[in-house]
């Protein structure tokens, strides 16, 4: 049985990463099919794929899950070898509460540096929140370094669930030449030299979409996805 993962653009869809990177990790033999966002059909074509009406969405026999940390436990369960989740407890536990809290959190990043892996936008001003968010992150991950460092170039030494939740960031860091500590660079650049990161964004370089955030932010408007084959 072949499973599908329902993703929206590579170039700009984060939760879409994180989901196509915790299906590789895990050894699920599936296929990716992307829905387009920001066009007049999306909405519609989201929606009966997927029961929340966001993406990914991973359907596998009868089970449908539409939830990217949902994704990753299903996963977990279902190829427990994989090690999408550290061995150790403690460790597990640390993994799992650093995703619980990229997935609840960092709102002001999220809209003041939207994924857009081609981009590159160095050099613009944020606000302190936005600050704050970064400097939240670089802390999480010069912290994980320290601790594991010996053992691997990824948050728990191995890649794992966690990297894949925080992937996505990396590539934001990249787009808007985010000044990081070292230790927070070098896993930048750990993460998308990693082969599904960079296998993703070779992909995302060849999209015929380009949405332009920045126009419909001064606009007021709703992002519309142009198509330029």
């Amino acid at each position: 049985m072949t499973a599908v993962l329902y993703i929206g653009n590579r170039n700009y869809s984060s939760w879409s990463l994180r989901g196509w990177l915790l299906a590789r990790l895990s050894g699920l033999n599936f296929d990716a099919r992307l829905i387009p966002l920001s066009t007049a059909a999306s909405k519609s074509e989201v929606h009966a794929v997927s029961p929340s009406g966001f993406l990914p969405c991973l359907r596998c026999g009868d089970a449908v899950i539409w939830d990217s940390l949902a994704i990753a436990e299903y996963l977990h369960e279902q190829f427990p070898t994989a090690r999408i989740w550290p061995v150790d407890p403690v460790r597990r536990a640390h993994a799992r509460s650093l995703c619980a809290e990229m997935h609840s959190g960092f709102a002001e990043l999220r809209r003041a540096m939207p994924m857009d892996i081609r981009a590159r936008k160095p050099g613009r001003s944020y606000s302190d929140a936005v600050a704050a968010d970064v400097r939240r992150i670089e802390r999480i991950w010069s912290d994980c370094r320290g601790r594991s460092g010996a053992e691997g170039a990824f948050l728990f030494g191995d890649w794992c669930g966690a990297d894949c939740m925080f992937a996505p960031v990396a590539t934001r860091f990249v787009t808007y030449g985010t000044r990081l500590n070292l230790a927070a660079q070098r896993y930048v650049e750990a993460v998308c030299a990693h082969k599904d990161v960079a296998e993703w964004i070779a992909a995302a370089r060849v999209e015929p979409w380009l949405i332009d955030y920045d126009q419909a932010a001064a606009a007021g408007t709703a992002p519309v996805a142009e198509y330029r084959p």
